[in-house]
């Protein structure tokens, strides 16, 4: 039981947490007043003027979103890199537990993956909030990050392990 509460417990309630943000409208969680509040827009829109690109079918530039909208972009992209580094790190670290080196990294990868696009489709029931393939390869690619981190961190710390019970043998 002890083991669910400090490996397990942490995996089901971040999850949770990613499962009630994206139940949330995007009116909810609009950053745009904030972003308005504490930066300079006039600087952002000269900064960035320039920048023009396409994410999803749709353009991103100061022009298209105004530069709240623009910075915000980059928060929630972020956003979802940090958060799905985070459930892969955990569920690698709950699955490692049970499974051989090679297993576990696979496994926490994919259900890194199927969390990602079961989460896109839940956000298609809400109210304002698009889901996009994009989103579920950003949360893919946080979630490879985050494993991997995970895994040299659980290897390095093995291998130190190893070198101090040789160390009190000798």
């Amino acid at each position: 039981m002890k083991k669910f509460f400090i490996y397990w417990l942490p995996v089901i309630l971040w999850a949770g947490m990613i499962f009630y943000a994206s139940s949330q409208p995007y009116e909810k969680q609009d950053l745009r007043p904030t972003i308005s509040q504490f930066l300079d827009m006039d600087f952002i829109s000269s900064l960035f003027s320039t920048t023009v690109f396409n994410y999803a079918g749709d353009e991103v530039s100061i022009e298209k979103l105004g530069p709240a909208q623009f910075i915000e972009f980059f928060i929630r992209k972020g956003a979802h890199f940090s958060v799905y580094f985070g459930l892969g790190f955990l569920l690698f670290r709950a699955i490692k537990l049970n499974l051989n080196k090679g297993l576990t990294f696979i496994t926490s990868l994919v259900l890194a993956i199927l969390y990602a696009a079961s989460d896109e489709f839940h956000q298609s029931f809400t109210i304002h909030r698009t889901p996009h393939v994009e989103d579920v390869m950003l949360d893919s690619i946080g979630a490879l990050v985050g494993i991997t981190i995970a895994l040299l961190i659980y290897r390095n710390f093995r291998r130190n392990q190893t070198y101090s019970n040789r160390g009190m043998l000798q």
